[in-house]
């Protein structure tokens, strides 16, 4: 070993140390940095000959594949995984370019201007969309084909014309077959029709001079009649109180509106004039024998509670992650609608992907096979929302490492400043 070899390796311990001291700084100041994953670098001997002295690199390594901790936030949009996996980003907003598509754990997502979610780092948020039907075209789960920017201000939801309407409450059993009856109860329902304007249907529930018969007289808020049908309860058994029979039912209704009913199930169908194709309804009182609609017990009239579709047209009002890893959209109607499913995409070697600014990694041959699926399949992690996933770096150990490759550079320093030393003694010798 030769007085210049010596330093060389003194010199190479430097370098070497002094990157690491680096890396750790790195770390230190990304600690509260939404998703950053700790990054650190490893002590390699460097040979340059079979005499020579071995040197040191430092070879740098990270921890992609390390969770961080959870915390909660305010925020629907903010999103962490926990588990395998990471978001897809793209560049820009529905980039066509697939080179131009990341992957991060930084779920710190926020709409812009357009309603684009984009998190702080300037990436944004890609998925795949929802069609009008409620399902995903055929998707490549190997490439960023067919993803699209997550949008969170851009989706309506169309009207829906109500078809069916179920009504159930009490009417009151000592009302029916009193010599004089009284004046009929009243209820009504709100219905939608194609254009999501709504209207009324009016219902009357007239006692007669019968015991547990009641005639049933249905209407619309524009004056318009329907007709009518008389309905009976058991007054015993098993089936006390429930509808029993249906009869006499009579359309008063004027063309093209109609008027029918089905005495085997207890369904109206009522047809209303209010397009150029009428819209049609069907009102269901109860099937006899069954507890699925009206019944006659002694007490009072309870106010009617009514089961029906259709909806008005809706303004998206909020977003949430459900437990499938869809964003759903939360409709000012009260409709909720699954938008997009956020895919997590996967390598077999989440430590080789390339590191690239605003905390997001580039695919890379050492990374190895790429994929995306849904949440909770094939291997991925799941996302929660109003969750963003800490930094995994430990202080401690960064400040014990700190101090423990501090040491080791000034040694390396020694060494140096020795074989300097040394050096000068020697080149001494001729004198």
């Amino acid at each position: 070993m030769s007085i210049s070899s010596a330093m060389d390796t003194g010199v190479s311990g430097l370098l070497a140390n002094s990157t690491a001291i680096g890396r750790i700084s790195e770390n230190i100041a990304n600690a509260n940095t939404t998703g950053y994953k700790r990054r650190f670098d490893q002590m390699v001997t460097t040979t340059s000959s079979a005499t020579a002295p071995s040197g040191v690199a430092a070879v740098e390594d990270s921890t992609v594949a390390v969770g961080g901790a959870l915390t909660s936030t305010s925020s629907a949009t903010d999103l962490a995984i926990t588990g395998n996996g990471f978001f897809v980003v793209s560049t820009s907003p529905n980039d066509p370019v697939q080179s131009h598509y990341l992957l991060t754990r930084a779920g710190s997502f926020t709409p812009d201007a357009d309603g684009n979610l984009v998190n702080a780092a300037g990436y944004y948020l890609a998925g795949y969309a929802y069609g009008d039907s409620g399902s995903l075209t055929q998707v490549d789960r190997n490439s960023f084909s067919g993803m699209q920017t997550v949008n969170v201000t851009s989706a309506t939801i169309a009207p829906s014309a109500t078809t069916a309407i179920g009504i159930q409450g009490n009417l009151p059993s000592q009302e029916s077959g009193v010599a004089t009856p009284g004046s009929p109860f009243t209820s009504s329902t709100e219905y939608y029709d194609a254009l999501g304007n709504t209207g009324r249907i009016l219902l009357s529930w007239q006692p007669t001079s019968t015991p547990n018969e009641w005639t049933v007289s249905m209407s619309d808020d524009t004056g318009a009649d329907y007709g009518s049908v008389t309905m009976d309860f058991s007054d015993s058994g098993s089936t006390a109180g429930l509808p029993s029979a249906y009869s006499n039912a009579t359309s008063t209704a004027a063309s093209p509106s109609g008027f029918a009913f089905d005495t085997a199930t207890g369904t109206a169908t009522l047809t209303i004039a209010n397009g150029a194709t009428p819209q049609t309804i069907q009102v269901a009182l109860g099937t006899p024998g069954q507890s699925d609609g009206m019944t006659q017990f002694s007490g009072d009239f309870t106010p009617q509670t009514f089961g029906k579709d259709g909806s008005a047209a809706g303004k998206l009002s909020s977003v949430e992650i459900d437990s499938s890893g869809n964003l759903v959209g939360v409709f000012d109607n009260g409709t909720r609608k699954s938008l997009y499913q956020i895919p997590l995409g996967q390598v077999t070697n989440p430590n080789g992907l390339t590191a690239v600014d605003g905390n997001a990694y580039r695919l890379s041959t050492s990374a190895g096979t790429y994929s995306n699926s849904p949440m909770g399949s094939g291997g991925t992690g799941t996302i929660s929302g109003n969750t963003l996933e800490s930094s995994n770096v430990d202080i401690a150990e960064e400040l014990s490492d700190l101090i423990r490759i501090q040491r080791a550079y000034s040694t390396n320093a020694k060494i140096i400043t020795t074989m300097d030393d040394m050096l000068q003694e020697t080149t001494q010798l001729k004198r």
